[in-house]
């Protein structure tokens, strides 16, 4: 299969030299259902079950998901799947081969960080509805190297003494903000 080509639906297993991969697809990219063309990146992702529930926050909001390998556990999981549920069919989910794979692929947009290192508070942040909001490694976040690389480095306020927030309810709190915005909301529930 050739980069850029779609699989079939459903989870697939493996890259080998495929630089990107569709996963799954239900939509091509220009038809976002709020015009709004955000995305969401997981750099090498550790637990499957965060995996799933950011497909499925993906699948909810129209949000397509990159997947920058390796990851901590196969595509196919079957905790992934019991997250995913039925949502895997609502789901535009890209697997990349590497972080350079990846970049080729998605830049010039923006790469905005969500790190307990950030540097801007998220609300304080204007948003573009073409960023793309990267997700750092549940175990490690990211090296220093994709630190360096992002365009923005976004925190989250916490109360005193906490460490972090689960990676998926961070990206669920960051693209709410952006989507509201961005005004990707308006009309949604009329």
């Amino acid at each position: 299969m050739a980069a850029g080509n779609p699989a079939p639906v459903g989870l697939a297993v493996g890259i080998g030299k495929v630089k990107c991969l569709k996963i799954l697809t239900i939509a091509p990219p220009t038809d976002h259902r709020y015009g709004f063309d955000m995305r969401i990146a997981m750099f090498q992702p550790d637990i499957p079950q965060n995996a799933g529930a950011v497909f499925r926050l993906g699948a909810c909001l129209n949000i397509p998901v990159d997947i920058i390998e390796p990851c901590g556990f196969l595509l196919d999981d079957r905790r992934l799947k019991r997250v995913l549920m039925d949502y895997g069919a609502h789901a535009d989910i890209d697997r990349h081969a590497s972080w350079e794979a990846w970049k080729t692929a998605r830049l010039p947009s923006r790469v905005l960080l969500l790190t307990t290192q950030g540097t801007d508070t998220y609300t304080d942040f204007k948003y573009l509805d073409t960023d793309i909001l990267l997700l750092g490694r549940e175990s490690a976040g990211v090296p220093a190297s994709v630190h360096a690389e992002a365009n923005a480095r976004l925190s989250i306020p916490m109360a005193r003494g906490a460490r972090s927030l689960n990676v998926v309810t961070a990206a669920a709190i960051v693209v709410g903000e952006a989507m509201r915005q961005t005004g990707a909301f308006d009309g949604v529930f009329a």
